[in-house]
């Protein structure tokens, strides 16, 4: 029988190509591919910040742009459900729901919310101009300036399934959340090909946070409980135990992103102080837009500068509302209102977060009164960057 004889280059070149086909196909299928470097057609926005911080208001500063689809503290609905839990038992559970809200996925919320609903079943669903205008609610039109109580009026009995239709016609998805205390718990977010995160890291001096928190005591009680691990029991926060954690977390979340960060944060992570926005509104708007990869608008303008420059300081029964006020003097009323003992109190628990979010303590009742003694320290005294990576100044 007659042999056919390959010559040994052919079958080196052959067992060469077979064995880089191979390694071809598991390196595809094993997840060692290189990822595409096209992201997401949208763009997701995390306003990452903790109760009366003025993430509310933020939020609206968002919401109301035609561009955006936007949830205020759709985590909400978790922590009301699992409120025996501890916050960081309840990291993974929140960290999902937002991953689904962002990708408009809005089967997340059958675990958490009656299985016949209506867009008014969804936590302060008003609060987002999406969900008042088209294809959402026929009320309104993307482009109109919508408030709360009208929309309440008009939109509240559209079908539940309006939310994923609306979240999908849209290029922004933000979401503003107050029930994160780590960064790293967001590094699965942030890594996942899926998405295109960004993230609003929003602070607030602790003393004028205390000050809000005064006017909402019985509003925030099973939030506190959740916060200390109570197993369910609420608790008001007399001896500012919720004000450390929620300190420490403000310190941690601006350390991981700026000291010595992974890469994949790079141009993804912003901090913003309350005191500096309040003050230049247009300016400091302006840069959180830039960030998120959005353009102000002449009625945005109109309407941010008629909503800051109202006449007085927010009365205790707007404590959850978006209203028309002088915010700067809102911004300082801590200063006036709180007794210098609990002002001391709280400089000692929330010590480090002052100092590192660029606030100057104060060491007497004269000091604390002396509106002419500016105790938000300029951007160039700190020794941090606004912006991971990309200062500012």
């Amino acid at each position: 029988m007659a042999r056919i004889r390959i010559p040994s280059t052919i079958v080196i070149i052959f067992v060469t190509v077979q064995t880089g086909f191979l390694l071809f196909m598991y390196a595809r299928y094993s997840g060692f591919m290189p990822q595409s470097e096209e992201k997401p057609s949208q763009v997701h926005i995390l306003i990452l910040s903790s109760w009366r911080s003025g993430s509310s208001f933020v939020g609206q500063l968002f919401s109301q742009h035609p561009s955006v689809f936007y949830l205020m503290e759709p985590a909400w609905h978790v922590w009301v459900k699992m409120y025996q839990n501890s916050a960081k038992v309840l990291h993974m559970a929140v960290r999902d729901l937002v991953r689904s809200v962002f990708l408009c996925d809005m089967s997340v919320f059958d675990a958490y919310m009656p299985w016949k609903r209506n867009l008014s079943d969804l936590f302060q669903w008003a609060a987002s101009r999406a969900l008042c205008s088209a294809p959402a609610c026929d009320s309104f039109q993307r482009s109109d300036i919508t408030s709360e109580l009208a929309c309440k009026t008009l939109c509240g009995r559209y079908p539940f399934s309006k939310v994923e239709e609306a979240c999908k016609t849209y290029s922004h998805v933000v979401i503003k959340e107050v029930r994160f205390f780590d960064l790293k718990v967001l590094y699965p977010l942030l890594t996942d090909p899926s998405l295109n995160l960004k993230i609003i890291h929003l602070v607030r001096d602790p003393r004028a946070v205390v000050k809000s928190r005064e006017q909402s005591v019985r509003a925030l009680a099973r939030d506190n409980g959740i916060v200390l691990s109570t197993n369910g029991t609420k608790v008001e926060d007399s001896k500012y135990k919720v004000m450390q954690e929620v300190c420490r977390s403000h310190v941690q979340i601006y350390e991981t992103a700026t000291l010595k960060p992974p890469n994949f944060l790079k141009d993804r992570y912003l901090m913003v102080r309350f005191e500096d926005l309040v003050r230049d509104p247009l300016s400091e708007i302006s840069e959180m837009y830039k960030f998120a990869d959005l353009s102000l608008t002449p009625r945005l303008k109109s309407w941010i500068y008629n909503i800051t420059h109202g006449q007085g300081p927010g009365k205790k029964k707007e404590a959850f509302k978006i209203t028309s006020r002088d915010a700067v003097s809102v911004s300082q009323a801590w200063r006036n209102v709180l007794s210098f003992q609990k002002v001391k109190k709280i400089q000692e628990v929330c010590k480090g977060a002052i100092n590192i979010l660029g606030y100057q303590l104060v060491d007497s009742e004269k000091e604390q009164r002396d509106l002419t003694l500016d105790l938000v320290l300029p951007r160039r005294q700190n020794q941090f960057s606004w912006s991971s990576f990309n200062p500012k100044h």
